[in-house]
């Protein structure tokens, strides 16, 4: 039976069952440490796999539409910044400290690489734009999230040297994800051949991730820090940021004079954060006690804008055909 349309994946289910666990069940002392280890290494063999799976090919298909991806990169870390620092005397009142930090920390994220592709690919989009702009967006992000956190967190006590934190990003971000890249030619016929068993690897590490940055925030006492005011008025500003970040998506494809089928790849591959590379990020740049009111607007926002997106793949899929396509593809020969 096919799922609903509106019902939240699997995937998201369990994020929310992992942020009861550790709730109720938080870890302390020596077994924290221990699982502070095995979640670096899990980072690693993440990003590790990342790099593996980059297609250079897919890049160069689609690396020529410049434009696009120019469009696409300013709406990820120009467009979504500038929101979520111009929106501050809205937000800081609405969200506690913690909160807002992680709002901020949202909108520097780079797109999602999976879900852009697939919802373009729905909603008859141009695919190889999308791959490459997807797939650019994650390696970008690798430099320019800390350097944007640096930037819009400079005034808060959580922030560290941009410069560090690029450091600490590359040992142990950037350096799995392109050794990754270099051995690509002998790994990936072995990703291909278990995809779904990799698939639920990458997926119970994010889990086990968010099970230890929850854990040491709700030690820290993150809920008692959190009032339900606020938690309701942080589901409010993710749809808000998510429909502010989709219809500017939509205004400056059209504005720019892009084809529609461009406008879907700008839509999937810019107004999106991943949680992919988000959780890591945040467990790499900022401090155990605050980790889990930093990553919670992005667990929020992530089912979110997935939801939203499914919704808009399928009016945008519904279009009817371009004339000028359908021109230039051949009639069926007769038997």
């Amino acid at each position: 039976m096919a799922r609903p349309r509106f019902l939240p994946d699997n995937f998201t289910l369990m994020l929310v069952a992992t942020v009861l666990l550790s709730s109720f069940l938080p870890v302390y002392g020596s077994v924290a440490r221990g699982l502070e280890w095995v979640t670096v290494g899990l980072i690693f063999m993440l990003f590790f796999l990342h790099g593996a799976k980059l297609s250079r090919q897919a890049i160069w298909a689609g690396i020529s539409h410049w434009r696009l991806h120019l469009m696409v990169t300013a709406i990820t870390f120009v467009v979504f910044p500038l929101l979520g620092w111009g929106l501050r005397p809205v937000l800081e009142p609405l969200l506690t400290p913690d909160l807002y930090l992680g709002v901020l920390f949202l909108c520097t994220l780079p797109a999602t690489v999976q879900s852009a592709v697939t919802l373009t690919a729905i909603a008859r989009g141009n695919m190889p734009a999308a791959i490459c702009s997807a797939s650019g967006s994650t390696l970008m992000g690798i430099v320019l999230t800390p350097l944007l956190v640096g930037l819009l967190l400079a005034q808060t006590a959580t922030s560290s040297d941009p410069l560090q934190a690029m450091g600490r990003i590359a040992l142990q971000l950037l350096l799995p994800f392109a050794l990754g890249h270099l051995l690509r030619p002998w790994v990936s016929p072995f990703l291909q051949r278990h995809a779904a068993r990799i698939k639920g690897i990458d997926q119970s590490s994010i889990l086990l991730v968010v099970y230890s940055a929850f854990s040491a925030s709700v030690v820290a006492g993150l809920w008692s820090r959190i009032p339900p005011l606020a938690l309701a008025a942080l589901v409010l500003v993710c749809a808000l940021l998510l429909a502010l970040s989709m219809g500017l998506s939509i205004w400056l494809a059209r504005r720019f004079g892009f084809s529609k089928e461009d406008e879907v790849a700008i839509v999937f591959c810019g107004a999106q954060k991943s949680l992919v590379s988000g959780v890591p990020m945040a467990k790499v740049l900022f401090a155990p006690s605050v980790m889990g009111g930093i990553v919670l607007p992005l667990m929020i926002f992530h089912p979110m804008q997935l939801l939203v997106s499914a919704w808009l793949a399928g009016r945008y899929a519904r279009r009817a055909p371009d004339p000028a396509l359908a021109a230039e593809t051949p009639a069926p020969a007769k038997a």
